[in-house]
């Protein structure tokens, strides 16, 4: 027997609105793996033996589980909420959304940046999101994300946002 949803909470589907994964760009990982490689090399020097395989047999798994860990953040919204990696923001709480270029991205995150903002920022990224939140019980201001589409991001998140209003008005 299932559980019955509670009374006044809307039905949880499975819609995706937008979803991303700040992954690394290609010359990132050729630029790591070439590093590691050039670190497997002077430790190997020539010798024999253990040393001759060992630093290649580490230094390049390592270098690209590394890298693949920078790259594993996804950023999505679906089901009412704002999703960042394991953090979830529902829309209910989203005042506004502002996309940024790399120059406003540095201005939110700059020398004046609110200490309790949530920031989930990843440098190889230029655009960000500042998603502006109005719950009086958050101590938290506003929410930065990195994004390779700010304005699709912050589309989505306005769309659901509007949305989970208007489901939420009586009829």
């Amino acid at each position: 027997m299932s559980p019955s949803p509670s009374a006044g909470q809307p039905p949880v589907t499975a819609r995706t609105a937008y979803t991303e994964r700040l992954d690394l760009s290609w010359w990132l990982w050729l630029v790591g793996l070439v590093a590691a490689a050039l670190l497997a090399v002077e430790i190997w020097m020539g010798a024999g033996g253990v040393r001759a395989w060992l630093p290649f047999a580490v230094l390049l798994p390592v270098t690209a589980a590394g890298l693949w860990w920078l790259g594993r953040i996804r950023v999505a919204v679906a089901d009412g909420e704002l999703r960042v990696d394991d953090a979830r923001l529902p829309v209910r709480f989203v005042a506004d959304v502002v996309p940024l270029d790399a120059a406003g991205r540095r201005e939110v995150l700059g020398v004046g940046a609110d200490p309790l903002a949530f920031v989930v920022q990843r440098p190889w990224i230029d655009g960000a999101v500042q998603v502006v939140l109005d719950d009086p019980a958050d101590p938290t201001p506003f929410w930065v994300v990195s994004t390779r589409h700010p304005v699709e991001l912050a589309e989505a998140v306005l769309a659901a946002r509007d949305a989970r209003r208007h489901a939420d008005q009586p009829s």
